[in-house]
C-alpha cells in the first residue's frame, strides 16, 4: 500500500520548531559572525522571504514522495533471475545485468519514491536530488519487488534507480503497451515524467 505525505496544513507546533531550529543553529555558530556584517544582512528586506524559500523547496520536495512497504527479497537468485520473476518484457544489455548489485537483507523495508518534478541533465544532477532528500539509490533487487508486488505501480508511476558508473534499471509501460523494464547503461538526461527510488540513510 502506498503512503503519501498530507496535505494539511503547517500546524503552529511545526512552526515552533522551525524557528526553535534555526535559533538553535544561529546560536551554534554566533561566534562565525561579526555582528556588524550581522546587522547589515538584517536590514536586507528580501532576507526573510529567501529563507523562507529555502524551507518552502525542502517541503515541496519531501511533499512528491511515496513509500512502499517490501516484505521479503530474494537476494539469493542471479540478477537474471531477479529480472524474469518480475514477468515483464525486457530490454537490456547483459553485462549490465550481469554486475546488478543485489542490495543488503532480506527481511522488511521501505522504498521511498520520489520525483523531482523537472528535467535532469545527468545522473549528477539526480545523485544530488537523493542527497537532497537524505536518500541513496535503492538496490534494483528492493525495486523489482515492489513493481513485482504490484506491477501497474509502474504505469502511472515509471520509476527507475541508478547503479552506479551511469547505469540505471527503470520500470515503465510505454503508452499503454507492455509493461517493460529496462537496464543498461546511461548518463544522459531524464524527463520530468520520471520517479526514482530510494532508501534512506541510515
Amino acid at each position: 500500500m502506498a503512503k503519501t505525505m498530507t496535505t494539511s496544513m503547517m500546524t503552529e507546533g511545526q512552526i515552533n520548531r522551525a524557528i526553535e531550529l534555526f535559533s538553535a543553529q544561529l546560536r551554534k555558530h554566533a561566534v562565525e559572525l561579526p555582528s556588524e556584517a550581522v546587522q547589515q544582512v538584517l536590514g536586507q528586506s528580501k532576507l526573510a522571504s529567501e529563507w523562507f524559500e529555502v524551507f518552502r523547496r525542502r517541503v515541496e520536495m519531501m511533499s512528491s514522495m511515496i513509500v512502499r512497504h517490501v516484505k521479503e527479497v530474494d537476494r539469493t537468485c542471479s540478477p537474471q533471475q531477479m529480472l524474469d520473476a518480475t514477468g515483464r518484457k525486457q530490454y537490456t544489455d547483459r553485462d549490465v545485468v550481469a554486475t546488478m548489485p543485489r542490495g543488503e537483507g532480506d527481511g522488511e523495508g521501505e522504498v521511498v519514491f520520489f520525483k523531482p518534478g523537472r528535467e535532469l541533465a545527468n545522473n549528477a544532477e539526480l545523485e544530488q536530488e537523493y542527497e537532497l532528500r537524505g536518500l541513496k539509490p535503492v538496490d534494483p533487487y528492493s525495486l523489482a519487488e515492489v513493481n513485482k508486488d504490484d506491477p501497474a505501480f509502474a504505469d502511472t508511476h515509471p520509476n527507475a534507480t541508478i547503479l552506479g558508473d551511469n547505469c540505471y534499471a527503470a520500470f515503465d509501460r510505454w503508452d499503454g503497451d507492455e509493461r517493460n523494464v529496462r537496464v543498461f547503461r546511461h548518463g544522459g538526461g531524464w524527463s520530468d515524467d520520471w520517479w526514482f527510488a530510494g532508501l534512506r540513510k541510515s
